[in-house]
């Protein structure tokens, strides 16, 4: 008995909605808390020394979309930007290779 096939797009939508949903929703529920890194950091007393990174100033900057006074909200409103410019960036990438492979 075969396995039942589903087609490539019907495939990418659902991977899509899969981590749209993990990235608004689960990120609902995400920690506060420092990383790892920024925990260490400050247990060692290096974190002062720390500077602002070269996209600090985008709207998204720190995992948060600015202008959002709810921290929860904002954190999940930049998961779903996040991944909807991935989708973007794939589907242009994927768009300009075939139109490539068509040549």
């Amino acid at each position: 008995m075969s396995a039942a096939r589903i087609s490539t797009r019907t495939f990418i939508w659902v991977a899509l909605a899969v981590a749209a949903v993990l990235a608004g929703a689960v990120s609902l529920a995400a920690s506060g808390s420092p990383d790892g890194l920024e925990f260490v950091a400050g247990r060692l007393g290096f974190d002062a020394a720390a500077t602002p990174h070269l996209l600090a100033g985008l709207p998204t900057a720190d995992y948060v979309v600015g202008g959002v006074s709810d921290a929860r909200i904002s954190g999940a409103a930049a998961g779903l930007l996040g991944c909807a410019v991935v989708a973007a960036a794939g589907f242009g990438l994927d768009r300009l290779l075939r139109r490539g492979a068509t040549d």
